[in-house]
């Protein structure tokens, strides 16, 4: 069984791309990115109210960091320390030797390559760092962006489920791609 030790944290980096721990330093682009109607479509979690919200947020991924539960980075450009996205595995599973991955990018971002060039990384990470077999990624089946992006980066379809996720009354498909470390 796979062990996770974030300590210390991993600062990654590519051509354009610096991806850093996030800190409370964040809070109103974490919450610019976890209030916007736009960005969280998508994703079934509640909209940040606040900035206290948001500082919840940046907790809950620390104590995740600190407990080698979960590891989220600040996506920035190299000259710019302005958080734009986040993205990190979530829901490891070191008994399968398997992780989630998740990414987030603020909207005037969208479709600069920035997300595939984050993802890239995260796979490299994920395969040599963290030891991972595979990598799975989890979305709606009407996120035509991010399915994009993951068959950009090589991951196949494995499963549609239907009406798997019961959230604010109603009940959600979703779709599962996966990557092996081949």
């Amino acid at each position: 069984m796979l062990e996770f030790n974030f300590h210390p944290f991993p600062v990654l980096e590519t051509d354009r791309l610096l991806l850093r721990r996030i800190t409370n330093d964040d809070v109103n682009e974490v919450f610019e990115l976890r209030s916007n109607p736009e960005t969280m479509k998508f994703i079934p979690r509640p909209l940040v109210k606040n900035n206290e919200d948001a500082l919840e947020h940046i907790a809950m991924i620390e104590e995740k960091i600190e407990t080698n539960l979960g590891i989220n980075w600040g996506i920035t450009l190299k000259d710019n320390p302005r958080l734009l996205g986040i993205i990190g595995y979530y829901r490891l599973q070191p008994e399968n030797y398997r992780a989630e991955i998740g990414y987030m990018l603020l909207p005037e971002f969208h479709g600069k390559g920035i997300i595939p060039e984050a993802v890239s990384t995260l796979i490299k990470f994920g395969f040599e760092n963290l030891k991972l077999h595979s990598i799975e990624a989890v979305i709606d089946p009407e996120n035509y962006a991010s399915e994009k992006v993951l068959q950009k980066c090589g991951f196949v379809k494995e499963a549609h489920l239907k009406e798997a996720e019961f959230y604010e009354g109603v009940f959600l498909d979703k779709v599962i791609y996966s990557l092996l470390n081949n």
